[in-house]
């Protein structure tokens, strides 16, 4: 789940890992963006997306959405354990500041210095170089697939990051969808590539673990794709279908059940 399509990379993550997992995709193109909501309008927001998902009855609810995951995940706990597990999505900022640093962090401007992200940054990169990089319209130029303004998004953030940087995190999950686009922003001459740090790996890993070991069948039926879009059955958008993660699933998965 996820107000848009930045559930795309955990989605595809999931895929990757079980290409035998039938998907739902539940998100909230009504009322997106989320960033600029008050905590408690997003949470009746993300609580309605979830539910949409739950009726789907799926073994695991992943939260694609570092700001839902700030702020409604508590309730979306509360509301959904322990019947159906529920996974946030943190930045990846314990894995970026194991390189000694310095680290930047891509985030949207309601993350980037919220108390939340300086705890992990506190938890985790103690004694490390961090510098929170806000980055206005990203996410929602993203969600548009549109390219002027990404590339506009883009060349802002990095203006605001650091020569010296040697590892990013993508701290909102529409970013890893033009991660290639940030690290061919951020290439500096003469020094070596950045390490962009996603979280969508991590966040699949993490909900095949919650469900439990299941091994891939050797022979399974063709995987399905279940669209949810603000509680309605849809396919997917077609924005979407401009990134790679969007096209893997829509290539794999026939929509709906």
């Amino acid at each position: 789940m996820d107000s848009g399509i930045g559930l795309l990379p955990a989605a595809a993550a999931v895929r990757r890992l079980r290409p035998d997992a039938d998907l739902v995709l539940s998100s909230d193109p009504d009322g997106m963006p989320w960033g600029p909501r008050t905590p408690e309008d997003l949470t009746v927001r993300a609580l309605a997306v979830a539910e949409a998902a739950a009726a789907q009855r799926p073994d695991a609810l992943i939260v694609g959405c570092n700001t839902a995951s700030v702020h409604a995940l508590p309730a979306l706990r509360a509301r959904l354990e322990p019947d159906l597990p529920v996974i946030g999505t943190v930045p990846a900022i314990k894995p970026a500041a194991a390189g000694g640093g310095p680290v930047a962090i891509w985030a949207t401007p309601a993350t980037t210095g919220s108390p939340y992200q300086r705890g992990l940054i506190r938890e985790f990169a103690d004694g490390v170089s961090v510098t929170e990089v806000p980055c206005p319209g990203l996410a929602e130029a993203v969600e548009r697939a549109d390219d002027t303004a990404i590339d506009a998004a883009v060349a802002a953030a990095a203006a605001l990051t650091p020569d010296d940087v040697r590892a990013v995190v993508l701290g909102c999950t529409h970013y890893e969808l033009v991660a290639e686009r940030i690290r061919a922003a951020l290439r500096r001459p003469g020094q070596p590539p950045l390490v962009l740090h996603g979280s969508a790996g991590a966040v699949a890993a993490q909900a095949l673990r919650r469900i439990g070991e299941r091994p891939v069948p050797e022979a399974f039926a063709e995987p399905t794709l279940t669209v949810i879009l603000s509680g309605r059955a849809a396919e997917l958008p077609a924005f979407a279908l401009t990134y790679d993660e969007g096209r893997l699933l829509q290539a794999v998965s026939p929509a709906g059940r």
